[in-house]
């Protein structure tokens, strides 16, 4: 809960004076909490916000709000920052106090600082050498306030107090997990037992260390906050006589986190005992407990990592077990102690197995870990195996043993385990108290609270409650503490004072502890049969509803909120009923009380409980010692004490306790959550500032007069606001009120006491403000005279100085020049005997060493030209038998070649295959020699028509030159123009002459050119003959094996053909699901004419109509129809085919249509190509050129289009015949079955290849229109190419390219024949038709159409 620094008032006059430029505020911020800014303009009344400048010199708009008192908070002057103690600032707020210890725990490394009474402890998280005990001594017998603030002090004061006041004290140290409550602890134990060292020689002091290493085996463990927190509440009273010496000691302990036996968060683990001695399970004396390591076991093994950077389980398990023997328990009591602890462990693995769907369970008599646990306890193993799984109900009349389920089995088994636990560590404190117990009578005491403080995490159930609850009680006792000695300094000093209001919360203890409170209904849903927390949730929800400290969470119906003085927490009511009964069953501890080790079965004896005593002495109350241990009742006994209100018991004991000793208060801050030395984290230490009561001890001391001064200091501090009258007085008490009175106006901001003056808040801050002003122009004044007088005297002092270094400089530049030149002319002197000695030695060296290099070298000259005259003749002598051998060899192999060209020249079909392709090339060029005398023939013709055109012009414009001269002979100005016209006329006749002789001598010159193109072209021809010959000449010299090479790999390739058509085969039969309806209906044809003999017409005339049509074009239909003949007579037969000639007569009919297309096509193709001629006459002569060479292509095209179109009607006439002449025999054997088969698929293939054709004749007139209209919209545009009809017509071709490629396809197509003619002739059918197979897609007509011819003229003969 956060407080106001300032009452209203105070804060809003005091800011408004103060918020002027250069005044440095606090303003909020996420990150840092409070930052720093300072005012760069002075604020207005009426101003809305405020002009900042922040750190980092950034601008800042801050909005205030007089009326919601949103003023930000001043920060106090720089003197004050970083004071010991946290009341002596003159701002007292959470900035402030936030800031200034951040300034002591970064800057100067102080983890202490006071707080009023409170000293405020930050964890550095690193050792610090400020405990040693020249640091014990140093603090003894010292004034609280006399050093700097320490645990020491601390410590010091109580033990004052005690032996001055005799008074019992108490030092209450508190904070959450993790920033250092044990260790300053056990820090104010170490203090007391050096200085308050025992008399005798009982060594009291060292047990009272000693217990410290056992509790924290035991106690403590690792969370994810702290690698060493405690996990219960101590108080622990040292006694002292009347010398003040330590006698003895005795130990409380409250609430011990029994869940942690049992269950670990992740990251976290159990007690540091487990630990401990897993880590040393291999000594000898433990052989018998049957432990591994810490990993193996359940309850020690759930929060993952189970050691800790840093920390040996092994070492501290000795340290323990030496801290065992100090106080004096037996080596047989430490022995059992240990065998309890891993009897634990073994409870934790039992394996227990579900039975009835769940309803009952067991566990295994042969489970290895039963049998140690009832081996270590001493207890029996079949009666602890059964009531595990059983427990007994009792009746009024009967008594009933029920199964389990395995849920309740395991909530048992944790339990019991628990509860062992809690007994052991019971019994441990006990002996721990016995051993620090005295007979010498206690006079007084010190006692030191270890306990845990506010707590809030996200998950909060009944330990987080109940350590709650205590600090509740605390913090009441703290303020009730500190406003108590508020009054009494009022008091002292003579001050009138009105009560100052200070948080209470009593209300929120009542709420948890109150008749009908939070803890009675808790206890009551206990003792219902079916209590559950949901019922107890509601319960709440309807009593306290209503409470200001009480809200029920939105979106929860099992949760609760607490409004704490600290912070709201959230509890989960889930696990309240459970952990506040504590439940173990009855049959269990039984069979642990007959346990045949003593110790054992006395862990589970009834008790009594045993009753307070109080003793009076002096008239001072004495509140006796005794242990908080809750006492135990018999296990059958249903109404015992719950966890609750145990816990409410013993805190009411502990703070009946408090209040009858003098407390003293440490604060333990946890500075940042990753455990880094010296980082501190502001949002983090301001929540724990918040939640320990540090703010609410400045909040209660700034409501009063927070700042005080001694009349002394004060004046000492202030005399320079002070006039120089006032200060001839002697009364230092009357300068500092007349002062006061003059300085502020406001009676109420300060009150003179009898020993100091007392100040509201901000008013100390208001005079250091005068102060710094007044100091600030006086230092103004004092440092513009003395830096006049300092730069006067500099420069007085620099000009004597300059006169006198420029008189030595001046005589120093002289001596050196002079010892120069004279060190010069001896150096030139020493420098030309040197070089001349250095030369002369570096010639002879020199010399020396040619002389040699000189003799070594003509040696090895010589023998190196020794050495290859030896070699040389050596290489002679090899050379001559190599060459005889290799002349043998080139002999033989010339002998070989010449036999094999001799074989080869003698070949026909290899001088056939040669000539082939030369034969066609030279075709070509003679047609294209023709073609060119066709274009110059009409170039020539073109040329005629222009000159005779432009001769009749002449003549036409001279007889109306005549004419005009008749008309206009008495005009002589119409004769003049008439003569400028006739120049004209001339001169055009003349450009025209000049053009005809132009364009003659570019035909000429196109002429020339042609010719020699002609020549070049005979030229090569005749290299192609040489090459021809050549060519013979290196085939004849090639070898039957690379011929061979060839062939196989030819037939690879073949192979690779064959399986792809193989693919397309596959293809086809899928199209042929399509054709199935149409084969239906042809099949039902073919039955009507079967029944009817002899031949008949088909019915439908329609395909004879069709020839006569306009439209001679093909459809897809009439495709349709033909592959379905095709398809009919595979399926029919061959026999009853032949019996209908329908099929002959469509076949027929589609020849005819093909036959119509063509010359149609071939009539439009003339027509265009006139069209063409004709836009030749009007083109440039390039253009010309380029056209022709498109028609002379589209030409050849075209003719080798009819050859093809041609000779595929023979191919078709011919099958259709083989097929006739085939249906008349009767000879259906396999083999000419198959062979026709072939025939028909060769006869799809050929109207396949007719389509084709037809999509090229169609492409073929469609890009003629198109290069005609490109030709007649040419004028206009001058990039267009003239060839774009053909695709490939725009890229050139090289000449010597051409003829190789076409050298190439003829080369392949012979080889491909030659192949088919070694299938036919060697008599081979099936062969014969597999090449024809494999060359069905290809795209050559030419081999196509020789290879059908030769396949049915081998089928003929075959037949």
């Amino acid at each position: 809960m956060v407080f106001p620094c300032l009452d209203v008032c105070t804060h809003e006059r005091t800011a408004l004076e103060m918020l002027g430029e250069y005044t440095r505020v606090w303003i909020p911020d996420p990150d840092e909490v409070w930052r720093s800014a300072e005012i760069i303009k002075d604020y207005k009344e009426g101003d809305k916000s405020l002009q900042l400048k922040l750190e980092d010199e950034t601008l800042y708009e801050y909005p205030i709000d007089l009326q919601g008192n949103e003023l930000p908070f001043l920060r106090n002057p720089d003197i004050l920052v970083g004071q010991n103690d946290l009341t002596a600032l003159s701002y007292l707020h959470e900035p402030a106090v936030l800031h200034n210890l951040k300034v002591r725990f970064l800057e100067s490394n102080h983890i202490y600082t006071y707080c009023g009474i409170v000293l405020v402890a930050i964890n550095p998280y690193e050792q610090l050498p400020i405990y040693e005990q020249d640091v014990i001594y140093a603090y003894s017998g010292q004034n609280m306030g006399d050093m700097d603030p320490h645990i020491f002090a601390v410590a010091e004061e109580a033990y004052k107090q005690m032996a001055r006041d005799e008074k019992n004290q108490s030092i209450i140290v508190s904070g959450e997990s993790g920033a250092g409550k044990t260790v300053s602890a056990k820090y104010a134990m170490r203090f007391f037992a050096t200085v308050g060292g025992s008399a005798s020689e009982t060594n009291i002091e060292a047990k009272v260390l000693a217990s410290s290493p056992i509790m924290e085996a035991i106690g403590n463990a690792k969370t994810t906050r702290n690698d060493n927190s405690s996990r219960f509440g101590k108080y622990i009273q040292i006694g002292f006589d009347k010398r003040y010496h330590i006698i003895g000691a005795n130990m409380r302990t409250y609430l011990l986190e029994k869940s942690r036996v049992v269950f670990q968060a992740e990251d976290e683990r159990n007690y540091h005992i487990f630990y401990q001695l897993c880590a040393s399970s291999s000594l000898p004396e433990f052989k018998d407990l049957g432990l591994t390591c810490a990993e193996d076991f359940f309850y020690t093994s759930q929060g993952g990592d189970t050691s800790i950077d840093g920390v040996d389980d092994a070492d501290d398990f000795e340290k323990t077990r030496h801290a065992f023997t100090l106080l004096g328990v037996k080596e047989s009591h430490q022995m059992t102690i240990f065998r309890i602890i891993a009897a634990i462990l073994h409870l934790g693995n039992l394996e227990i197995q579900g039975e009835r769907d769940g309803e009952a369970c067991s566990v295994s008599s042969e489970d290895e870990h039963l049998s140690n646990f009832c081996s270590l306890l001493g207890v029996e193993h079949s009666q602890m195996q059964h009531w595990l799984c059983h427990r007994k109900l009792v009746t009024t009349a009967e008594t009933y043993v029920k199964s389990m389920s395995l849920h309740q089995v395991v909530n048992a088994r944790n339990a019991l385990a628990k509860h062992i636990y809690a007994q052991l560590f019971n019994w441990i404190v006990q002996h721990i108290n016995k051993a620090l117990h005295t007979t010498v009578k206690q006079h007084s005491f010190i006692g030191v609270l270890d306990i845990y403080g506010f707590e809030t995490f996200e998950v909060n159930s009944f330990e987080q409650f109940c350590i709650n609850y205590a600090n509740e009680k605390l913090q009441q006792q703290f303020n009730s503490h500190v406003f108590k000695l508020e009054q009494e300094e009022y008091m002292k000093e003579g001050i009138p004072w009105t009560l100052i209001d200070f948080y209470d919360n009593q209300p929120c203890i009542d709420l948890i502890e109150a008749k009908l409170g939070i803890l009675d209904l808790l206890d009551e849903e206990c003792k219902v049969p079916k209590g559950t927390d949901q019922n107890w949730a509601q319960k709440l929800y309807d009593r306290h509803a209503t409470s200001q400290h009480f809200q029920k969470p939105r979106m929860s119906n099992t949760s609760f909120i607490i409004l704490h003085f600290a912070d709201k927490v959230e509890y989960q009511s889930e696990g309240f009923l459970e952990k506040n009964r504590d439940t173990v069953y009855e049959e269990q501890i039984n069979i642990l009380k007959a346990s045949k080790y003593q110790m054992v079965a006395d862990l589970f004896q009834e008790e009594k409980e045993a009753v307070p005593a109080t003793a009076v002495r002096k008239g001072t109350p004495r509140i006796s010692v005794r242990s908080a241990r809750p006492a135990f009742k018999a296990a059958n006994k249903e109404h015992r004490k719950t966890v609750g209100h145990q816990f409410r018991n013993s805190l009411h004991l502990l703070m009946e306790t408090l209040n009858a000793t003098t407390p003293h208060y440490v604060r333990c801050i946890k500075p940042n959550d990753e455990k880094l030395p010296f980082k501190f984290d502001p949002k983090r230490a301001v929540q724990q500032l918040r939640a320990c009561g540090v703010l609410e001890t400045i909040r209660i001391s700034a409501a009063g007069f927070p700042s005080r001064w001694s009349y002394p200091d004060f004046f000492n501090r202030y005399r320079v606001l002070m006039n120089k009258r006032d200060l001839c007085k002697n009364d230092k008490r009357q300068i500092c009120q007349t002062l006061l009175e003059d300085l502020i106006k406001d009676p109420d901001k300060f009150q003179f006491g009898r020993t100091k003056i007392f100040f509201r808040a901000g008013q100390v801050a208001y005079l250091e403000k005068l102060r710094a002003d007044k100091f600030r122009a006086a230092t103004i004044m004092i440092q513009k005279t003395v830096r006049g007088w300092l730069q006067r005297a500099k420069y007085q002092r620099l000009r004597r100085a300059t006169l006198t270094l420029q008189c030595y400089a001046r005589r120093h530049l002289a001596r050196r020049l002079f010892e120069h030149l004279r060190r010069t002319r001896a150096a030139i002197i020493l420098q030309k005997q040197y070089r001349m000695l250095r030369m002369r030695q570096a010639f002879l060296r020199v010399r020396n060493a040619t002389l040699t290099i000189q003799a070594f070298a003509r040696g090895m000259f010589v023998r190196r030209i020794y050495h290859q005259m030896l070699v040389e003749h050596k290489a002679t002598i090899l050379q001559k038998y190599a060459r005889g051998w290799l002349c043998h060899w080139r002999r033989l192999r010339a002998r070989r070649q010449l036999q094999a060209l001799r074989i080869e020249a003698r070949s026909a079909q290899h001088l056939k295959k040669l000539n082939i392709g030369m034969e066609n090339k030279v075709v070509q060029l003679q047609r294209k020699v023709d073609e060119q005398n066709k274009e110059n023939k009409l170039l020539n013709e073109q040329l005629s028509m222009l000159t005779s055109a432009h001769s009749s012009e002449v003549e036409k414009l001279k007889k109306e030159l005549q004419q005009y001269q008749q008309t206009q002979q008495g005009d002589g100005n119409q004769l003049l123009s008439l003569q400028e016209e006739m120049e004209r006329l001339r001169m055009e006749l003349e450009r025209a002459h000049g053009e005809r002789e132009v364009m003659e001598d570019s035909h000429s010159k196109e002429r020339d050119l042609l010719r020699k193109r002609i020549s070049d072209l005979e030229e090569e021809n005749t290299l192609l003959k040489q090459e021809k010959e050549e060519l013979n000449s290196r085939i004849l010299c090639q070898s039957e094996d690379e011929f061979a090479r060839n062939t196989a790999e030819e037939n690879i390739q073949m192979k690779k053909e064959l399986e792809e058509e193989r693919s397309r085969y596959q293809n086809l039969v899928k199209e042929y699901a399509s054709l199935e309806q149409r084969y239906d209906n042809l099949r039902d044809e073919m039955t009507i004419i079967k029944q009817t003999p002899g031949h008949r017409r088909n019915p439908s005339n329609q395909s004879s109509l069709e020839s006569d049509s306009n439209n001679p074009s093909i459809c897809t239909s009439e495709i349709g129809d033909t592959e379905d003949v095709i398809q009919q007579v595979e399926e029919i037969g061959m026999e009853k085919a032949a019996m209908d000639m329908t099929l002959f007569l469509k076949l027929q009919k589609r020849v005819r249509e093909l036959e119509l297309e063509r010359r149609k096509l071939q009539a439009q193709l003339e027509k265009k190509e006139q069209e063409i001629k004709k836009s030749q006459v009007i083109e440039t002569k390039t253009e010309v050129s380029s056209e022709h060479e498109d028609f002379a292509y589209n030409s050849l095209k075209r003719q080798e289009l009819e050859s093809e179109n041609k000779k595929l009607k023979n191919e078709l006439n011919e099958l259709r015949k083989a097929i006739a002449d085939h249906a008349m025999q009767n000879n259906s054997s396999n083999d000419v079955q198959d062979s026709y088969n072939l025939l028909l698929n060769q006869l799809k293939s050929a109207n396949e290849e007719l389509e084709v054709r037809k999509e090229e004749v169609l492409i073929l007139r469609s890009q003629i229109m198109k290069a005609a209209q490109q030709k007649e919209t040419g004028e206009n545009m001058e990039n267009v190419s003239p060839n774009a009809s053909w695709p490939n017509s725009d890229r050139h071709v090289d000449q010597e390219d051409a003829i190789e490629a076409y050298q190439g396809m003829c080369e392949t197509n012979r080889l491909e024949l030659f192949q088919l003619d070694r299938a036919v002739f060697s008599g081979n059918p099936q062969r014969a038709c597999a090449w024809a197979v494999c060359l069905q897609s290809s795209s050559n007509i030419k081999r196509k159409s020789l290879l059908v011819n030769k396949v049915l003229s081998e089928s003929h003969i075959l037949l």
